[in-house]
């Protein structure tokens, strides 16, 4: 029997998981999927939730989710095992970055780069402002400090997945579902631009850092300088990106 979903995981799943609608419902739910996994929200060797349960949040005949998950079995990203611990479990593991990646996307992306970047400058910022005014449960401050703890000890491979994971975190503890699923988009498109940058130890530490004070700041309720970080940390990756990019 699985276990009660907290609060969070509630929310992540309402999220992540909402209804798609009728009318193109298997390119939604691939949608759907991918944003889970690529985002960090299911990582590798995790598994996707139950199938039942999956469905009727999704509001999807079982037929349509299996052939999702069936056309990212092909694509490499889950892997369906059988027996009493089986389930569908993700095996996607982002590329290893490179300079040249990033310009390729880039380029790919055109204007759309610009406004993404320029949205997430507004919108993680208000939404670390908007946490650090929420009187947080010791629960939810154990949460945000556990996905702190994510990006301080994962390596190379795991690093970006868990550095989205800490900052849906901030997004999801601001209490707004709308400002939540408007950073989560906004990090998918941003997505593989991010996972390509190559990782350079002072800029990680750098990061590291920035993290760690936009957390204290939260647990203070200092929401002047949970923004204020935040702002120097999103536009840091703008501006290393610019760098790449030249």
């Amino acid at each position: 029997m699985s276990q009660p979903l907290t609060d969070d995981e509630r929310m992540t799943n309402d999220v992540v998981f909402r209804p798609v609608r009728a009318g193109n419902a298997f390119e939604e739910t691939v949608e759907r999927l991918l944003c889970a996994i690529k985002l960090g929200f299911i990582a590798q060797g995790e598994t996707l939730p139950p199938e039942r349960e999956l469905a009727v949040q999704l509001h999807i005949s079982r037929v349509t989710l299996r052939e999702a998950i069936r056309a990212l079995q092909q694509a490499g990203y889950v892997e369906p095992r059988r027996g009493r611990y089986g389930g569908t479990f993700v095996t996607y593991r982002p590329s290893a970055p490179s300079e040249g990646d990033v310009r390729r996307i880039a380029e790919t992306m055109g204007d759309e780069l610009t406004d993404a970047l320029a949205f997430r400058r507004i919108i993680e910022p208000g939404a670390a402002a908007l946490t650090a005014e929420r009187p947080l449960s010791s629960e939810e401050r154990q949460f945000l400090q556990a996905r702190l703890d994510d990006v301080a000890g994962a390596d190379e491979e795991t690093y970006r997945l868990m550095d989205s994971r800490f900052h849906l975190a901030v997004a999801e503890m601001s209490g707004s579902r709308s400002l939540y699923t408007s950073i989560a988009e906004t990090r998918l498109r941003l997505n593989d631009l991010l996972n390509a940058i190559p990782l350079i130890p002072r800029n990680i530490e750098h990061s590291h850092e920035q993290h760690h004070d936009i957390l204290m700041a939260i647990f203070r309720g200092d929401a002047r300088t949970a923004r204020t970080v935040m702002e120097d940390h999103v536009e840091g990756t703008a501006a290393l990106l610019r760098g790449f990019l030249g």
